[in-house]
């Protein structure tokens, strides 16, 4: 197989016909995957910065760029339970904790934990969080140790991670390909196979200003696609990962650009979904709309993060109800979402096994509200899932 026969998406047919939607549930596997995932539109997520303290120091980090990282800790549970039980009452039903380092406050995810039990941590893995907390924990991974030395100044972190966290179904290990680190997946995957861990893949989104050798170029991306197809070929029961989210991940456009960011920073709108309901809490429990959005201080040009595309993907269904092959690569990706992020889902075998190019964008307003099928409908906007 050579790289152009794995990384070439066929281009749109500009005349073929128009489905309806009940002839692209016609199939029993598609009817079926859209019921499972369909009953998971409620979710509806907001962030949190637990604390700005991190044990690691990691070149091209998120968290430590822009002024949320000198926002002073709230290490008060109490206070956290209040913003929780507020949270509640917006409607929030799905809480991502993140930066710096949230295993260093395991007592405040413990009171997040008791009252919004649907959720998900991002952390290094270096610190085993507890039991308790029954969240989908997000273990990075920026390749093999020599790497992990140089841009995360941390030693054996890869064993630490699996020694914390091999056999638990909490855990999702991330493979984030930089512009260096590429082919190290070769390295790492048989490892993690071996500890029988599984694992989803990120791209490198760069923060703003950051022109470092780890962004991504035309050449890295094309070449990350190739890898990300054969290793998902090589491995397919402990990656979860799907062609859409391939194509969606490593395009030279960034999701912005593809599919409209629906989060407040770019999204003016407050009438509908992330626009209306979503904020980026601060580590002392403010928030700033104007730049709220999953991944903050992130380049929204260069932005192909994987949470980002959690919600700018599956929010734009009524993009995808055009053709079997865009819908189903659609529901690929929101099925692969959801066993990357809400625990005791199990993804299911991808319904398009080739590479459908993103649908061009339809004329319509910037709050892009969505399309609603002809068939029994959750109440809540499908635009807040995820």
């Amino acid at each position: 197989m050579t790289n152009k026969d794995v990384c070439t998406i066929p281009a749109a047919d500009p005349g073929k016909r128009k489905w309806k939607f009940s002839e692209l549930l016609a199939d029993p596997d598609v009817k079926q995957k859209w019921e499972k995932v369909r009953r998971y539109f409620f979710l509806r997520e907001s962030t949190y910065d637990m604390t700005n303290r991190c044990n690691i120091r990691c070149d091209g980090c998120y968290y430590y760029e822009g002024e949320k990282q000198f926002s002073p800790d709230n290490r008060h549970p109490e206070s956290w339970r209040t913003l929780m039980q507020e949270e509640k009452k917006r409607g929030i039903s799905y809480v991502v904790l993140a930066g710096a380092e949230p295993s260093l406050v395991p007592e405040l995810l413990e009171v997040c934990y008791s009252e919004i039990p649907i959720g998900s941590i991002a952390t290094n893995g270096s610190i085993k969080i507890p039991d308790a907390i029954r969240y989908k924990i997000h273990i990075s991974v920026w390749g093999n140790e020599e790497t992990t030395r140089r841009v995360r100044k941390a030693r054996n972190l890869l064993q630490k991670q699996i020694n914390n966290y091999t056999g638990d179904p909490r855990a999702i290990f991330v493979y984030t390909f930089t512009r260096e680190n590429i082919d190290e997946i070769y390295e790492v995957m048989p490892t993690l196979v071996h500890h029988n861990c599984r694992l989803t893949f990120n791209v490198f989104s760069s923060p703003e200003g950051y022109h470092g050798p780890l962004r991504h170029d035309e050449a890295s991306l094309l070449k990350s696609r190739h890898v990300m197809l054969d290793i998902l070929h090589q491995y397919p029961d402990h990656i979860i990962f799907s062609h859409y989210n391939v194509v969606a991940h490593t395009s030279p456009a960034g999701l912005h650009t593809i599919f409209d960011c629906s989060y407040p920073r770019m999204n003016e709108s407050t009438d509908i979904g992330l626009g209306r309901s979503f904020r980026q809490y601060r580590s002392n429990l403010s928030w700033d709309r104007s730049v709220a959005c999953c991944v903050p201080d992130t380049d929204c040009k260069d932005c192909r993060h994987y949470a980002a595309g959690s919600a700018v993907v599956t929010a734009r269904l009524h993009r995808h109800v055009t053709d079997p092959d865009t819908f189903q690569s659609w529901l690929d990706y929101v099925d692969t979402y959801l066993a990357v992020w809400v625990m005791d889902y199990e993804k299911e075998k991808n319904l398009c096994n080739r590479l459908v190019a993103p649908p061009k964008k339809q004329k319509q307003n910037s709050t892009d509200r969505v399309f609603v099928p002809p068939v029994r409908h959750n109440s809540l906007e499908q635009e807040n899932f995820l």
